[in-house]
């Protein structure tokens, strides 16, 4: 999500805003190619990044592991839940598929509600 909203104190991901250009050019150069070139924008997966973020968040405001956890996703992520590997990658299936062949630069979100605030 990173890619397509801004975060503070979040300035070292930019690059991500990088990426969803690269993903638009590169499905533009590819147009008639039978490659195709989308962007999955996945919200909170839990990471050792995201687990250290929970660890610092609870030892910072005394909270238990649960309760980090369900402040960290409540900033951001209204469904209060994780998104999974698993279904990072059945979203990647999905664009290997026929039904995916004539999508071409499109930032597929997979984020619990973080973009629809």
């Amino acid at each position: 999500m990173h890619g397509l909203v801004g975060s503070v104190g979040k300035s070292a991901v930019a690059a991500k805003h990088g990426i969803i250009g690269l993903t638009k050019v590169a499905a533009l150069e590819n147009a008639r190619s039978g490659v195709t070139v989308n962007a999955i924008c996945p919200g909170f997966v839990h990471t050792p990044l995201v687990q250290k973020q929970i660890d610092d968040l609870a030892a910072r405001d005394g909270l238990s592991q649960d309760d980090a956890r369900a402040k960290l996703l409540g900033e951001k992520q209204p469904s209060a839940q994780f998104v999974t590997t698993e279904q990072i990658g059945e979203l990647a299936a999905f664009l290997c598929s026929d039904a995916a062949s004539k999508m071409r630069g499109a930032e597929l979100k997979i984020d619990g509600g973080w973009s629809a605030q």
